[in-house]
């Protein structure tokens, strides 16, 4: 059986988490001294918040760990319900041991209707003594501040180039692979700090070939050719439009891309473009704002991408 890799690699302690350093010394003092508050995990998904929480878990209660941890997604059980019910159950039941509390892990909680946080602040209060919780989300903003205030809250960052890199060459180094450096940064900038992504991308390519070069990576992420962008872009800023349209909705079609790639891979382009003053990047990348806003809203993206382009030659002709 061919086993995940964000699992098979996923770290068991909280000395071999990688890009959270601050966090991890707050952690482990908390596991020192035996002792915990509530706590709130925050920040974008693929950081490492439910690996932190595992291996924080595994180095309080030993072996045994399971006995004493119980962990949930919120966004499969939203309701009242569930939280009045399943999880007030297992809160209320009196941990034995040396540590005196279970540990409860609600992983997305910003799905949870304001109704359950309301009933899951309650429970939280109730029964401190014996259960201790650890919320997971991406936007703390969503949680209540009753909530919020009740537990130590943990920001979690996207993994900086340097742990990706490090994590990555590990992984391909026990597989027995051989990745380029031009390969990493793709990966990374595919990723985006997420390790969980970056390490299924990585797995993915592997099944491709055992040597990882641009080209591999390029097959699997259905990435549209940087050189393709940024040549779309300058005819268009030529006042070129229909070559540059036909470019890029050619190459949005061969890669298989959505529009709204496309613009992220448009605006990645223009701010890394060396040639434009920064008043033209401004209005172009306000310029994607707005289409990308009329694609979500429902819009034709062939023709809202052909509006972008145009509004980018009319952009050019304003400031020149």
């Amino acid at each position: 059986m061919l086993d995940v890799w964000t699992e098979k690699y996923r770290p068991k302690t909280l000395a071999e988490i990688k890009g959270q350093e601050e966090i991890v010394k707050r952690l482990a003092a908390f596991v020192k001294n035996k002792s915990m508050p509530h706590l709130l995990f925050a920040g974008p998904a693929g950081v490492g918040k439910t690996t932190a929480a595992l291996a924080m878990v595994r180095e309080l209660y030993g072996e045994n760990w399971k006995d004493f941890f119980f962990e949930t997604n919120a966004s499969d059980n939203r309701g009242i319900d569930y939280i009045r019910e399943a999880i007030k159950n297992y809160a209320r039941i009196k941990a034995i041991g040396e540590v005196p509390f279970k540990i409860i892990y609600l992983d997305e909680c910003d799905a949870l209707t304001r109704e359950a946080q309301d009933a899951l602040r309650r429970i939280m209060e109730d029964y401190t003594q014996v259960t201790r919780f650890i919320l997971s989300c991406n936007y703390s903003s969503k949680i209540i501040p009753p909530i919020q205030s009740r537990c130590a809250i943990f920001r979690f960052k996207p993994l900086p180039k340097s742990a990706v890199f490090e994590i990555l060459q590990n992984i391909a180094k026990n597989e027995g692979l051989t990745v380029s450096t031009d390969a990493l940064e793709l990966l990374y900038e595919a990723s985006e700090g997420d390790m969980r992504k970056g390490e299924n991308l990585l797995q993915a390519c592997a099944a491709l070939s055992k040597t990882i070069d641009t080209e591999v990576v390029s097959q699997v992420l259905s990435f549209a050719d940087p050189k393709e962008i940024k040549e779309a872009i300058f005819l268009s800023l030529k006042g070129k439009f229909l070559e540059a349209k036909n470019l890029l909705i050619n190459s949005m079609i061969s890669h298989g891309l959505s529009g709204t790639d496309v613009i992220k891979q448009i605006q990645k382009e223009i701010l890394n473009l060396e040639d434009l003053d920064e008043k033209t990047k401004v209005q172009m990348i306000k310029a994607c704002g707005e289409i990308e806003f009329r694609m979500v809203e429902g819009a034709n993206e062939f023709i809202q991408l052909a509006a972008l382009l145009a509004e980018f030659a009319n952009i050019k002709l304003k400031n020149d």
